[in-house]
């Protein structure tokens, strides 16, 4: 496990006593019986930017506290234990990410302060196909005098319906599948041209298909340079991907916990269910694929801040164990309980489906195994 600061045990402290105080499962469950088009709660938005968790990774002179991703990645952790909806992941690490990355100094603060202020929401529109394939762009970004028009559509992009700009991936040369020709643009949600659509998903979130109808954006506006947006883009969602982990390892600790206090309390054949031996095998290991799927994570997470040169390698590992415990873990959690877990009524539900949702997002666990292997020259 990673050593943490004793700033980073405050703040990941304070993190679990206020999602659970604040924002448990019985919220998220509030929210979506509600239906509400944005996919969270304005009131949780708002603690979460108080708390000052919007400014994690935003240096200080744009406003934030530069804490890191591994002090991220706590905080996210206990996010995904209480299923805590929010634009946090998407704009927060994700958008704030692109902007660091890719942006110059003046989108750099032309965004940054709005994100940690929380009035910004960034999100970053790659995908056009069910799977992930950032290489398969095909979403046109074809050059009028000073100005890009797009043409396309992105699907299934998170914090869709509620963000008020995107970083677009684009192709301004070349066909899809190519690596190159890729170009990152900042395109405001009421630019002229720009329409979305929600997508109800199992999850009950505000993903959303963004179509780009000759929407137009001035020149200034692409994000590090035209044509050579894949290196920039491959950094920004390894670090979507260590986020998502860390989001996905907080999901199965809590469905882990769940299943443990079960165990120890459901008395079958006039004993509790834990003393029976074939479910005191499973609950180890269990136990032990969720300390892994931990130390995958945390290293991704460290390796990041600390600039590694394993950067991609150890997110692809992280993704996919976290990938795979949480598979394990949320299907589990619904076994062991039985009947009861079925029901809309128990939580077990909106684990298994808020699970199926993460392991698919920036790829699932068999894209990072192809690209670990890769990485690796298998």
């Amino acid at each position: 496990m990673a050593a943490l600061t004793e700033e980073q045990v405050l703040i990941r402290d304070q993190a679990k006593s206020w999602v659970s105080e604040q924002a448990p499962v019985r919220k998220f469950r509030e929210m979506r019986d509600a239906g509400g088009e944005t996919g969270y709660a304005s009131a949780t938005w708002e603690g979460m930017i108080d708390l000052g968790w919007t400014g994690i990774l935003v240096p200080e002179q744009y406003g934030g506290s530069a804490l890191g991703f591994l002090t991220f990645g706590l905080v996210l952790e206990e996010t995904g234990r209480q299923l805590t909806a929010s634009p946090l992941l998407a704009s927060a690490l994700v958008g704030a990410s692109a902007v660091l990355v890719a942006g110059s100094d003046a989108q750099k603060q032309a965004l940054l302060p709005g994100i940690v202020g929380g009035k910004t929401i960034v999100s970053l529109a790659v995908d056009e196909r069910p799977r992930h394939a950032p290489a398969g762009t095909s979403l046109s970004a074809t050059r009028h005098g000073d100005r890009y028009r797009l043409s396309g559509r992105k699907v299934h992009v998170p914090e869709g319906m509620a963000a008020t700009d995107f970083v677009v991936v684009a192709r301004t040369s070349g066909a899809a599948g190519n690596e190159c020709g890729i170009t990152l643009l900042w395109v405001p949600a009421g630019t002229p041209g720009v329409s979305r659509q929600p997508i109800a998903t199992m999850d009950s979130r505000g993903y959303a298909e963004i179509t780009f109808d000759d929407a137009s954006v001035a020149a200034d506006h692409v994000l590090g340079d035209v044509d050579a947006g894949s290196v920039p883009l491959a950094s920004i969602l390894d670090r979507a991907r260590a986020g998502v982990a860390a989001e996905m390892l907080g999901t199965a600790s809590q469905a882990f916990d769940m299943t443990l206090e079960y165990l120890k309390t459901r008395v079958q054949f006039g004993q509790v269910i834990g003393s029976f031996q074939a479910l005191g095998h499973r609950a180890a290991d269990l136990f032990t694929r969720m300390e892994l799927a931990r130390s995958c994570v945390e290293a991704a997470l460290q390796a990041i801040d600390a600039e590694s040169d394993d950067v991609a390698r150890l997110v692809a590992l992280s993704k996919c164990r976290a990938g795979e415990f949480l598979h394990s873990m949320s299907n589990e959690l619904i076994q062991v309980h039985g009947g009861i877990g079925m029901t809309d009524e128990f939580d077990a539900g909106f684990y298994l489906k808020r699970a199926r949702v993460l392991e698919a997002t920036y790829g699932n666990q068999a894209f990072h195994r192809d690209r670990y292997a890769t990485l690796l020259d298998f």
